[in-house]
């Protein structure tokens, strides 16, 4: 027997709707997708960018090493306008300094060398801002162990175009110290005019 047309044409009538909702909603779970493959369906093929700066590019300086050079350059001229202010001392000028309450046989002492140094700093290499830091701390913490004498290598500026900055600057630090009672430059036994004994205040 042949089969109706039209009864054929309503089968496929009715079962058409029914497949497109079984498809619709075979589509709408998008949880059932990998979300990196659908970002990169979305934004398509990436490019990355090249960070490798050009050969011939000069790095930057780091903020804080920008910062550490202006700072020792400000001291520095500082520290220049200071000296012209005043007479400094040269390479081998004796440095030479005393409280009225020290004992003027104590100060003999210091001025030979009849003291041991406890201690000792080397500001060799090390610039105006530098040798600051470390002549400060070096002094509290002497004074803080109750020494009584130590000794400062600071040189004899002998490449700082005549003037030694390294010894004046540590000659002006330690008259306004309160825990220094005197200093002098050392015998040349040690070290001599590129270098200083100083006595300390006990606590």
């Amino acid at each position: 027997m042949i089969p109706d047309a039209s009864l054929a044409f309503r089968l496929r009538a009715r079962l058409a709707p029914r497949d497109r909702r079984v498809t619709l909603c075979a589509m709408s779970h998008p949880e059932d997708e990998d979300p990196a493959a659908l970002f990169r369906a979305a934004i398509g093929a990436v490019t990355p960018i090249n960070a490798t700066p050009p050969a011939n590019a000069k790095p930057r300086p780091k903020p804080r090493a920008r910062m550490a050079e202006r700072d020792d350059a400000e001291a520095h001229s500082e520290f220049q306008r200071l000296l012209r202010d005043s007479a400094p001392l040269e390479a081998g000028d004796v440095a030479s300094y005393r409280r009225e309450n020290v004992p003027a046989r104590v100060f003999q002492r210091l001025r030979r060398g009849q003291f041991s140094a406890q201690d000792e700093l080397d500001l060799h290499g090390a610039n105006a801002v530098q040798a600051e830091a470390l002549l400060r701390q070096f002094i509290a913490e002497a004074h803080a162990h109750e020494f009584g004498c130590v000794r400062i290598v600071h040189g004899k500026g002998l490449q700082s175009g005549g003037i030694p900055l390294l010894k004046n600057l540590v000659d002006r630090l330690l008259r306004q110290r309160n825990d220094v009672l005197a200093f002098h430059s050392a015998p040349p036994t040690q070290g001599g005019t590129g270098a200083m004994l100083v006595l300390l205040a006990r606590r």
